[in-house]
């Protein structure tokens, strides 16, 4: 279930490929659904960050960005992860 991942060199590219994997796994049209992200802190520092796309009839589906082990973890909507994804290398996270 651990996968790697190609660089991606931004912000922006990070988002999108976060959106296209959790599309193409839940069988949505990319860009068809709204996509929140937040800075995850721990002790003052940014750590991470959340994305959820709000798909159809109220249902979530969400990935956490784990800057520390630079991995990417999927859920579905039921909470279950579907995909832990190492990135070979990743943007910075600003404070």
């Amino acid at each position: 279930m651990l996968a790697t991942c190609n660089r991606l060199q931004s912000l922006e590219d990070l988002r999108d490929f976060v959106n296209e994997t959790i599309c193409d796994h839940e069988q949505l049209e990319i860009g068809a659904f709204q996509m929140s992200e937040r800075v995850l802190v721990r002790g003052g520092q940014p750590c991470g960050v959340y994305f959820c796309i709000h798909g159809p009839r109220q249902v979530k589906f969400s990935a956490i960005w784990e800057t520390d082990s630079n991995t990417i973890l999927f859920y579905g909507s039921t909470g279950e992860r579907f995909l832990k994804m190492q990135l070979i290398d990743a943007p910075k996270l600003a404070a």
